[in-house]
């Protein structure tokens, strides 16, 4: 099937449903075969077997042809489709096919894995003649049988199969022929699980096959080495100024973003090389929502990238958090650390000392009264605060008047006066 007439899959919200989209009319040779592959020929046969109506079958076939079948969803032992016929409303048209049993999937895999090239073959979506073969030489059936399709259909027509079911079972054979694991998704089971399980049991099955290394002698310790002079350990390697540049990962299908990948990567090189010149773990007690937001903070400053938007949404998604959120708690982490994200989310009550002794060096500066609020003083015209860390720092933040929106702005400093001196300039 030519890419131009390949259904496009839209994923559900797990492996185990499958939603594709309508696939135009054929423009170009119309009552041509619906299948190229083995397999999809092969169901193609199958479906001409629940008929022997050759006029019911030339017309599914032609409301195939012309578009007439709606989005298809793949569950496991059903094929649904909405099928425009002659009325203004579509038929619901549903195709019903038995599932495996989970003693059927273990002799289906174990067939599967004994062979490396079945697992390769599954991956360029390939459906080996000898993976069906050796299934049906275990009993297990993967393509159906005459008898195996229960159609089903809303229209008033009560012969089965009518033609709106034929013209989804064409249409079925048409996903078939692009990716067989839509007919593995109809027998039970998902993309994703069964190449985990295979690639597991095919790691398994060699692990079996290949021979088993002789042991060697055991000989204790102090026996081996007695007597020896042992040369002293080598000086450790210095240390690199900065830490490694990550590899580049490369796009594959169904793998994890790549840019997101080399984030993660330079992320644990700077992680190490911290823990390797001081001593010091940056991660070390840190909750999810730190890190996150850590993670975000070490991102470039210099306008927000489509991959950084990513990152973000991804980063608040995953901790419950809005991206407005992350946004703010960003600019705390860059202000002052994890110190600085706590001045952003954790009001306290000072004790008494140099909380309050700020708003006299203020007067003193000649700077208008502020307003005390637990560990904040705001101005009086609720445009500039300065926040009291637990650090002894103060951390000035800005809003527009009247908005309460807080945003943390400019370096922290020891000196009330100096900080908010750095938050006005």
């Amino acid at each position: 099937m030519s890419p131009a007439t390949s259904p496009a899959a839209r994923p559900g919200p797990d492996d185990l449903r499958r939603t594709f989209e309508a696939v135009p009319a054929r423009t170009s040779d119309p009552g041509g075969p619906f299948a190229d592959s083995w397999w999809g020929r092969a169901w193609v046969d199958a479906l001409e077997t629940l008929s022997m109506d050759e006029g019911r079958l030339a017309r599914g076939r032609v409301y195939a042809d012309g578009g007439h079948v709606a989005a298809v969803t793949v569950t496991p032992g059903r094929v649904i489709a909405y099928v425009h016929g002659s009325r203004p409303r579509p038929y619901r048209a549903e195709l019903r096919l038995r599932t495996f049993s989970a003693s059927d999937w273990d002799t289906f895999l174990d067939a599967a894995a004994a062979r490396p090239g079945h697992l390769s073959a599954l991956l360029d979506k390939e459906m080996p003649h000898s993976l069906a073969d050796t299934a049906e030489e275990t009993g297990i059936r993967l393509l159906p049988a005459a008898g195996d399709l229960e159609p089903d259909c809303s229209c008033p027509d009560r012969d089965r199969p009518c033609k709106h079911v034929v013209a989804l079972c064409f249409q079925a054979a048409r996903l078939l022929d692009s990716d067989p694991f839509v007919l593995l998704l109809m027998r039970g089971r998902g993309e994703r699980e069964l190449l985990d399980e295979l690639g597991r049991r095919n790691a398994e099955h060699s692990a079996r096959e290949r021979p088993a290394a002789p042991a060697a002698p055991s000989v204790p310790a102090q026996e081996a080495f007695a007597g020896r002079f042992l040369p002293p350990l080598p000086a450790p390697l210095p240390l690199p100024a900065h830490p490694g540049e990550p590899p580049s990962y490369p796009e594959l299908p169904g793998a994890r973003d790549p840019l997101g990948l080399e984030h993660l990567a330079s992320d644990a090189a700077a992680r190490a090389h911290a823990l390797l010149t001081t001593g010091d773990d940056p991660l070390a007690g840190l909750t999810t929502w730190q890190d996150a937001v850590r993670i975000a903070a070490s991102r470039p400053t210099a306008g927000l990238t489509a991959t950084t938007r990513a990152l973000y949404r991804e980063l608040a998604f995953a901790t419950g958090r809005s991206t407005t959120e992350l946004a703010r708690a960003v600019a705390a982490w860059r202000q002052g650390g994890a110190a600085g994200l706590a001045v952003l989310e954790e009001p306290w009550d000072p004790p008494a000392g140099p909380f309050d002794r700020a708003r006299p060096a203020l007067a003193a500066a000649d700077f208008p009264r502020f307003t005390p609020w637990r560990n904040h003083l705001t101005s009086p015209g609720g445009t500039l605060q300065l926040r009291f860390g637990r650090d002894g720092r103060w951390y000035g933040y800005e809003s527009d008047r009247g908005a309460d929106d807080w945003w943390p702005r400019a370096a922290p400093d020891t000196d009330p006066v100096a900080a908010l001196t750095a938050l006005r300039t």
